[in-house]
């Protein structure tokens, strides 16, 4: 595929991996290849977004198989590959099993792609992060979470319908594990600059914060399946900052050297990405009560990478 395009791959051909696919090719990002382990899938969604191209505009290439040697080159590879959440079902039910496939992928896809970037969406999310990052043997600017730009998309959503404003005007900032944990902040999200805290009734705040938190359940709850068009939008827009070295500031899931004072561990916080990937974890000050919550949600995931020893 030397096409003189850059290459993003991705594993995991179901809702987010295909929408991924879509996003990518529509935005003229990369060529695009869709690695599943289910014969047909990824080679029929490829074909059916190549058949798009002649109406859409765009000239990628896009390639469907169930070989990781078609993902050689790589200069992202997104890991979705997992199991889905079902109803009642916790993100960390998905532990042990999204564990041992996420270890495969990971060692499959860098045998191919020494050099890329690795974007990991599998759930429960900072663990698999963790466990790409182990396995790789990458440096931590090569190794991301994708769940602080989908939270705070959520969070973006509820306050642009509370105040009935374009979702354009608002910024958000969701930090710690992609889980019940997570911490909105709303000092930090803001209006065309100003604080939500000073538009809204605190109870207000904390109901879309609340509300911010159950996103992904909500979603699960209505659909019986898990999310895939907010995912895979807050995918791309990762694939658009590194791929066009965009320096942008945006929540991701890092692996912290004691930044925030947390060491060892995956947690969402700010970062720059750019062409090397995460280029600088930004540090903000946090009150006590911010700063309390974050690390509460630091050892929720701890106590998870404890369970599989990463």
């Amino acid at each position: 595929m030397a096409t003189g395009r850059r290459k993003v791959s991705i594993v995991g051909a179901g809702n987010v991996g295909a929408t991924v696919g879509q996003r990518t090719a529509e935005r003229r990002l990369a060529d695009v290849v869709l690695i599943d382990i289910v014969e047909g899938v990824p080679q029929g969604k490829a074909l059916d977004l190549a058949e798009s191209a002649p109406v859409e505009g765009y000239d990628c290439r896009l390639v469907g198989s169930n070989n990781y040697y078609d993902t050689a080159g790589s200069d992202v590879v997104v890991i979705t590959a997992g199991v889905p959440r079902k109803p009642g079902m916790s993100r960390d039910d998905l532990l042990r099993t999204n564990y041992d496939i996420v270890k495969g992928v990971t060692e499959k896809v860098i045998a191919q792609s020494p050099n890329c970037i690795l974007v990991v969406v599998s759930n429960p999310l900072d663990v698999m992060a963790q466990t790409a990052f182990r396995i790789s043997k990458f440096p931590r600017s090569r190794v991301i979470g994708m769940a602080g730009i989908l939270d705070s998309a959520r969070f973006r959503t509820f306050i642009a319908m509370e105040l009935k404003v374009s979702v354009e005007n608002i910024h958000a900032f969701v930090l710690g594990g992609h889980g019940d944990t997570m911490v909105p902040l709303p000092r930090y999200s803001t209006v065309s600059g100003i604080p939500i805290t000073e538009l809204l009734p605190k109870e207000t705040i904390n109901r879309l914060v609340q509300r911010t938190r159950d996103g992904g359940a909500e979603i699960v709850g209505l659909l019986k399946t898990s999310a895939w068009y907010a995912p895979a939008s807050s995918v791309v827009e990762m694939i658009d900052a590194i791929l066009n070295d965009r320096k942008k500031i945006l929540p991701c899931s890092a692996h912290l050297e004691g930044e925030y004072g947390i060491s060892n561990l995956f947690v969402g916080v700010p970062v720059k990405l750019g062409a090397k990937g995460i280029e600088q974890v930004i540090e903000i000050t946090l009150t006590l009560e911010e700063r309390t919550a974050l690390q509460r949600s630091a050892a929720a995931v701890k106590e998870l990478t404890d369970i599989i020893g990463v």
